[in-house]
């Protein structure tokens, strides 16, 4: 007879609950004797996926999408039965706010980056020696060779700074919420790096890798995909899919200590429990790992890692409270903005489905480096912050119906310049030192819904082959 096998996820957010999910469907295809425990904190799952029902609208409080050619988030959608909820964004025209007007992004534009130049040419959103000191890029020689950069100073030798400051950052921070010259590039963008070394120019090699596509594709294409219910129904979904003699939920519980044993490891609970666990998968931040295995030095190169806070606003308006019915579905704020804002997503334009008919949502996003204490105000402070803004940018004065306010402290993980190396050695004293111990989630190796969907079905072929390899 087979001894059970005892696996215990940490942290009930996307990833884990993805952990668990896959960990259960290979328990039950291949007949395997264990069990999962999943860990969560809070009384809820999902980490940052919420939706907020209110008066007909459908709110999301943290993501709002997940990314189509990043198919992790899709097949996992597709795999509890979701297929028919999932919904494309519409498309239309997106906006950079620069100085006090809304400029729409050149049409050819790849994260920012020219595809097609006659756009970048005409538009009003740059100087003429912004452009010409764009153009250098096409003669530009490629950098040596380095083990990593930041985002900032890549983007910079090959544009200088007004593409870089009025549409590559705002774009890119839509993403990180980070500071672009401490943001590693190898970390978050490496395909520019491996462009700019097989062609030197990044406007040569993004019209040649994405040129083709515009060819193929006539007309723009949606980008996005999201749940016609709200992304937390994928939450709501997965929860439902377990079967309570392979996965165990703990909620209101959180892991106080973990310690490594002559045969795997006992989790020390705050309610005085003791768990035992052969393999352990940590889906928490960087900061919450170290807590827990305190005992081991090796972390703290690791335990450093910068996470910034973030706050958003939803607010609802009747339609005729939008003087200037603008074409799109949002904006972003130049870097060196005045304006509090960093972006505004015209929700009631890019998710119809949200909305109720001749209503409008809009959600603003405020905090940035330098910024952020911008979460410590008060609802109505933030609001007001929010108001402001818009007034200035669209003309609204009036009031919204209501407003649904949310603060992400310290909740962005900023993989600073030589973050992957810190990684690798992270990996390395972890299979040394704490074998059977795999982490995975926004702290390590991507922030959005697919990254850790993905990194959750990686941490379940890890610890399958670590139980496998034990029973040898």
């Amino acid at each position: 007879m087979m001894t059970t096998k005892e696996i215990v996820i940490v942290g009930g957010g996307i990833t884990g609950l993805t952990t668990a999910y896959y960990l259960q469907e290979a328990i039950k295809d291949n007949q395997l004797p264990y069990k999962v425990t999943l860990i969560e904190a809070s009384d809820k799952l999902g980490g940052k996926i919420e939706t907020v029902k209110k008066q007909g609208f459908t709110i999301e409080r943290g993501p709002d999408s997940f990314l189509i050619r990043k198919e992790a988030a899709a097949r996992l959608a597709r795999r509890i039965g979701l297929e028919d909820q999932l919904v494309k964004n519409n498309t239309g025209k997106s906006f950079v706010l620069v100085g006090e007007s809304l400029h729409e992004i050149p049409k050819g534009s790849f994260m920012g980056i020219p595809t097609k130049l006659s756009p970048f040419m005409l538009s009003k959103m740059f100087s003429l020696k912004g452009k010409l000191r764009m153009l250098r890029d096409l003669s530009i020689s490629k950098k040596e060779a380095q083990s990593d950069q930041s985002v900032g100073e890549f983007f910079r030798y090959h544009f200088g700074n007004e593409l870089l400051e009025h549409l590559i950052e705002p774009l890119l921070s839509g993403i990180y919420a980070g500071d672009i010259d401490q943001l590693s590039l190898m970390a978050t963008f490496p395909q520019f790096y491996q462009m700019e070394q097989e062609y030197s120019s990044l406007i040569k090699a993004s019209r040649q890798t994405m040129g083709q596509k515009d060819k193929k594709t006539a007309k723009k294409s949606s980008k996005f995909y999201s749940l016609k219910d709200g992304l937390e129904s994928l939450v709501t979904q997965v929860k439902n899919q377990f079967d309570s003699s392979i996965v165990q939920v703990l909620t209101t519980t959180k892991v106080n200590h973990i310690e490594k044993k002559p045969v795997g490891y006992h989790l020390l609970l705050d309610n005085g429990e003791v768990l035992t666990a052969d393999s352990v998968a940590l889906t928490t931040s960087v900061k919450q790992a170290q807590r827990m295995f305190s005992q081991y030095d090796f972390w703290e190169q690791f335990g450093e890692m910068k996470a910034t806070s973030v706050a958003n606003v939803a607010m609802a308006f009747d339609q005729a409270a939008i003087p200037t019915d603008i074409d799109g579905t949002g904006f972003v704020v130049s870097r060196n903005s005045d304006y509090r804002i960093t972006a505004c997503t015209w929700t009631h334009k890019k998710w119809p489905t949200t909305t109720p008919e001749n209503k409008a949502l809009l959600r603003c996003y405020v905090g940035k480096p330098g910024d952020e204490e911008v979460v410590d105000l008060t609802d109505e402070e933030i609001v007001a912050i929010a108001l402001k803004d818009l007034e200035k940018i669209m003309g609204i004065t009036a009031k919204p119906d209501f407003h649904v306010v949310t603060r992400w402290r310290d909740s962005m993980p900023q993989y600073t310049v030589g973050h992957l190396q810190r990684l690798e050695t992270l990996s390395h004293d972890l299979d040394d030192q704490l074998p059977g111990v795999f982490v995975a989630g926004n702290s390590y190796r991507g922030i959005g819904l697919p990254d850790c969907i993905r990194q959750g079905e990686q941490v379940v072929d890890q610890i399958i082959t670590f139980l496998d390899d034990e029973k040898r």
